[in-house]
């Protein structure tokens, strides 16, 4: 029989992620790399803009021309072409002229500004546009004015990226205007989920006496791709060596990187995942001081990671936020592995046992800060009250009693600092 050590939910969370390896490198496309972790730099080929453009419907002008261009005091120029994006004028803007341009243009030879349209008696509104002959300018623009230099976001050669980043959208935006189509990330884990007991039968069977449905297995699924891992089924294993070993020898020959199971790891009779894991002789069984979820086990089986989490729906879930999620995050390669945090005020007596409490609650701002009232009842059953919670009050460990009005901190678990 393996010892059961009483940890605290630091300390256990400390031996999960040393356990836990960031894991190795895959090349992806950019359409794929949302919320991935780079694994090399991503450095400029071209320069952002790699020309100088017009930031506004306009006129390409000379500004020495337009200096004392005022609405008393109208310029005329004469119009010597039409500049689309995504041409290129053939033409130099001499003195005393003018180029209609469209936003992002390019920049015609001899010109060194660009006037707005507003500022022009062209009437832009009109449907057609025609080309005018000549357009009179109201305003002075200065030279270099409304114009987008190259290289003014992005210098060719530059790191824009660096590895280790989480890819976002606007990451993905800088990676496609340089022409990166595909991108080395590190590899999303693939977490093996089962669970355990006769009594489970699957989410489409009619319940019969003694039996519930297979909750726990699409609730672990769910977290896990929240966390940025491949969920891998494998089932659910009755109350037998043999078929707990089974399901586990799935998930091997599946490659999963890391195994999360529900129920078997606590005292009872039939708990055999207990004796599974033993039989591997990497495992060790903890009592964590943490309400809900107390039994967990953790260690290898076949040299893949394992966690073994409490049966209890809200338990099982609950460890898995505080356990599970930080090491899949860890090996998909983040170093953010919390949950946001805030302060708040508690609208209620809350009572504990003296572990580390984390009570189902919705977390609302108020002018004076944020204020929690607890979403009902709080047993390791009642999934109800964390389908009704946006975040989680911690009662620190060996704090019994907290009255209405004093001050907690609270994990928010639906202002999730990465998503999925």
């Amino acid at each position: 029989m393996a010892e059961v050590e009483y940890l605290t939910v630091a300390d256990a969370l400390e031996r999960v992620l040393a356990t836990v390896s960031v894991l190795d490198v895959e090349s992806v496309a950019l359409s794929e790399a949302r919320h991935r972790i780079t694994a090399e730099e991503v450095v400029a080929r071209d320069s952002l803009p790699p020309f100088d453009n017009s930031s506004m419907d306009g006129y390409a002008v000379r500004a020495q021309d337009i200096e004392w261009a005022s609405a008393e005091n109208m310029v005329t120029l004469r119009v010597v072409g039409d500049i689309a994006a995504g041409s290129y004028p053939p033409f130099t803007v001499a003195q005393g002229c003018a180029a209609r341009i469209m936003t992002g243009a390019p920049i015609p030879a001899g010109a060194d500004a660009v006037v707005p349209v507003e500022n022009t008696d062209e009437q832009w509104r009109n449907r057609e546009r025609p080309l005018p002959d000549t357009i009179r300018i109201n305003r002075a623009v200065g030279s270099g004015g409304y114009i987008r230099r190259v290289g003014s976001d992005v210098t060719a050669g530059a790191v824009v990226i660096n590895s280790g980043q989480v890819i976002r959208p606007q990451e993905i935006g800088m990676m496609a205007s340089l022409g990166v189509a595909r991108i080395a990330v590190v590899r999303r884990p693939r977490v093996g989920i089962l669970a355990t007991g006769d009594e489970l039968v699957a989410v489409e069977e009619a319940l019969t006496p003694g039996k519930i449905r297979n909750s726990n297995s699409y609730a672990q699924a769910a977290q896990v791709a929240d966390a940025g891992g491949i969920p891998v089924m494998l089932g659910n294993a009755g109350d037998t060596e043999a078929s707990v070993r089974d399901r586990l020898q799935t998930g091997l020959e599946a490659g999963v990187d890391l195994f999360v199971s529900s129920a078997g790891v606590s005292v009872g009779a039939y708990d055999v995942v207990k004796a599974v894991l033993e039989s591997e002789g990497t495992v060790g069984f903890w009592r964590v001081r943490m309400r809900p979820g107390k039994p967990l086990a953790f260690g290898r089986y076949g040299g893949i990671p394992f966690l073994g989490l409490p049966g209890n729906p809200v338990s099982a879930m609950l460890s898995f936020e505080r356990f599970a999620r930080p090491a899949i995050l860890k090996m998909g390669g983040h170093t953010c592995l919390e949950r946001p945090r805030v302060t708040v005020t508690v609208r209620e007596a809350l009572q504990s046992d003296g572990r580390e409490s984390y009570i189902r609650a919705i977390i609302t701002r108020r002018d004076s800060g944020y204020e929690a009232v607890t979403t009902g009842g709080q047993d390791s059953h009642m999934i109800t009250s964390l389908v009704k919670a946006n975040g989680l009050v911690i009662i620190p460990a060996e704090v019994r009693q907290v009255a209405a009005g004093e001050q907690l901190e609270a994990m928010m678990i639906d202002w999730p600092s990465i998503v999925f």
